[in-house]
């Protein structure tokens, strides 16, 4: 815009150019619904949750190293643990904080439904296509990847995997990683029922590990893209459920 000095007129800065981003950048981030409000002082550790304070220090002591002289920092997190523990309300708080704090580009994927995402691409009448699925993964400058190992380890979809993991390990773009298979053997108390609670048939309790769920070369990537997290405890949803309505099962 011009301002007024005398009649001679003097260039300016538009006010509408000081527009913030974070608005845009936290739509285009595509967390779920579901874990939009999810944030790292909301995550619960009281009680029986305890043990899982370690992981919430860990993920904020990650945000807050987020930026180091300026330049982002090149590994990310991968928390393990079972079904229920709290992984992706971790890895969702810890986006929406570096998004918010660092105006960052940030990106939330379940990796199961990205695969079918990318197959929709197959059909000639998609608008999309594989690439433009794939671009905003690869670039984006911190990644969520939810549930890792999830897709049965398929040559099509460990070339999916390989395209994303190895993409970014090259680029040094830091990844949070969330995942119900260890990298190693499961600890002895990962999963283990509280008294009166049944034990439940997972992949935990059967000993896989992600290495039979994904390519030997991503593990060996893995080890050095993000530090593993074991998270240890219950099904919050079903401790929540219990003590909201006194129910539990016989």
């Amino acid at each position: 815009m011009i301002a007024a000095d005398g009649g001679a007129g003097t260039a300016r800065r538009c006010s509408c150019a000081a527009v913030d981003p974070l608005p845009a950048l936290e739509r285009e981030a595509g967390i779920p619904s579901r874990y939009q409000g999810c944030r790292l002082d909301k995550f619960d550790v009281r009680g029986p949750r305890e043990r899982l304070l370690e992981a919430r220090v860990l993920t904020e002591r990650w945000v807050a190293d987020f930026r180091l002289e300026g330049q982002l920092r090149g590994t990310g997190m991968l928390l393990l643990g079972p079904t229920g523990v709290g992984k992706t309300h971790l890895a969702a708080a810890a986006l929406v904080e570096v998004i918010r704090q660092h105006r960052v580009r940030g990106r939330f994927v379940d990796f199961t439904t990205l695969i079918y995402q990318i197959q929709s691409t197959f059909d000639a009448a998609s608008a999309e296509t594989k690439q433009s699925v794939l671009d905003p993964v690869l670039t984006a400058d911190v990644l969520v990847l939810d549930e890792l190992g999830a897709q049965k380890p398929s040559p099509w979809v460990s070339e999916v995997l390989y395209l994303i993991l190895n993409g970014r390990y090259t680029r040094r773009l830091p990844t949070l990683f969330t995942s119900n298979y260890y990298l190693d053997e499961p600890p002895a108390l990962a999963g283990a029922p509280r008294a009166g609670e049944p034990a439940a048939a997972t992949p935990e309790r059967r000993g896989e590990t992600l290495s039979t769920r994904i390519p030997a070369m991503l593990v060996s990537r893995l080890w050095e893209m993000a530090r593993p997290v074991v998270m240890l405890g219950g099904d919050y949803r079903k401790d929540v459920r219990r003590f909201q309505t006194g129910y539990w099962p016989e």
